[in-house]
């Protein structure tokens, strides 16, 4: 990756210099995008209706969101960039999501990982195609629908079988 790419990602790129140096001087975040206040906390909301903090109930358990772990086994088109390209776009308006960006890197000889960022979270993607394996993530808050990507995967990439799990992000904080 370009130093440029690096700067974009928030890194540091003097940090990498620095082997070896005692960095317990540094009191500020090493991070070229912005400092943190971590002096104070959110206050929590006095009524649930009060909150906008686009939690979402899932099941009957109030949550940060739902994060699918999807699988898909004997896929086809797993090195196609454009094409993952426009299937993540379609996963994201299908669940009615909002995009900000994608970002996708082919591999030598195969391969394809990327993520697309949400408003309501991110999707990303690792595929082995020497494999036909697929490995999504899709982690969604408020009123998008999650578990409308897995069809879309499904029709796309055309698996033998898919695995899907799903984690009920931030119950402990809801």
């Amino acid at each position: 990756m370009s130093d440029d790419g690096l700067f974009q990602l928030g890194m540091d790129l003097d940090a990498r210099d620095c082997e070896g140096r005692d960095f317990t001087a540094f009191v500020e975040p090493r991070s070229t995008t912005h400092t943190e206040d971590n002096t104070s906390t959110a206050p929590a909301a006095h009524l649930q209706d009060d909150r906008l903090d686009h939690f979402i109930e899932r099941a009957g358990v109030r949550c940060a969101g739902s994060h699918l772990i999807i699988d898909l086994y004997d896929a086809t088109r797993l090195d196609d960039l454009p094409y993952i390209e426009e299937t993540l776009k379609t996963c994201v308006e299908e669940a009615g999501a909002t995009l900000l960006h994608i970002h996708l890197h082919p591999f030598e000889p195969t391969g394809v990982s990327g993520v697309a960022v949400l408003a309501e979270s991110h999707i990303s993607v690792h595929t082995w195609p020497e494999a036909g394996y697929a490995a999504f993530d899709v982690f969604m808050c408020g009123d998008a629908k999650p578990e409308r990507c897995v069809e879309v995967l499904e029709r796309a990439f055309r698996p033998g079988r898919s695995q899907v799990s799903e984690l009920l992000r931030g119950k402990e904080v809801a």
